[in-house]
């Protein structure tokens, strides 16, 4: 399958809004937000959102038709003393896009893009425990659970763990 990834920019607002709401849909256990908050969000909300800064920036995954399948977003921490850190949020491959490499690929890049981030030299991301497939594709790229939020996420009644995962980016142990 062809696939392009590149970095989000304002006038992808619309269709990253889209992706956003399937995800939310479809897996809503497995974010932070609702599919109800954020389909009331404005679309300047959305560009704000997405728009790439130094310390911010949105991949997206284009399948061969160019319509967004994948994405996931890198946010640098801003305080002096966690500066060296960045999270990683909001990873989601459109299920009928799964299994073709797509997330593997946007962290790849994603990687690559936080390697050229000066001082940034540590990677957080959390996950839900019981999410095998994506806790399998962290720990293929070199991420290791550091700990583990328990009740992280309440939905419909229902908790959800999260584990707490990290790539170091300068140490020998990682890719």
């Amino acid at each position: 399958m062809q696939m392009n990834i590149r970095v989000l920019i304002e006038s992808d607002a619309v269709i990253y809004q889209e992706l956003r709401l399937k995800a939310l849909k479809n897996n809503p256990e497995a974010f932070g937000s609702t599919f109800e908050r954020e389909s009331k969000f404005t679309k300047q909300m959305i560009v704000d959102r997405i728009k790439p800064t130094e310390n911010k920036f949105v991949l997206g995954a284009f399948d061969e038709n160019m319509v967004l399948v994948g994405m996931v977003t890198f946010m640098r921490e801003a305080s002096p003393k966690t500066i060296h850190k960045a999270n990683i949020f909001g990873m989601f491959v459109a299920p009928e896009a799964r299994g073709k490499s797509i997330g593997k690929s946007l962290l790849l890049e994603l990687i690559k893009m936080a390697k050229k981030c000066n001082g940034v030299e540590q990677l957080n991301l959390t996950v839900v425990s019981e999410n095998k497939p994506a806790k399998k594709l962290y720990e293929s790229l070199g991420f290791k659970v550091y700990g583990v939020e328990r009740n992280a996420l309440k939905f419909n009644g229902k908790y959800y763990d999260e584990d707490l995962m990290a790539f170091y980016i300068n140490r020998m142990d990682t890719i």
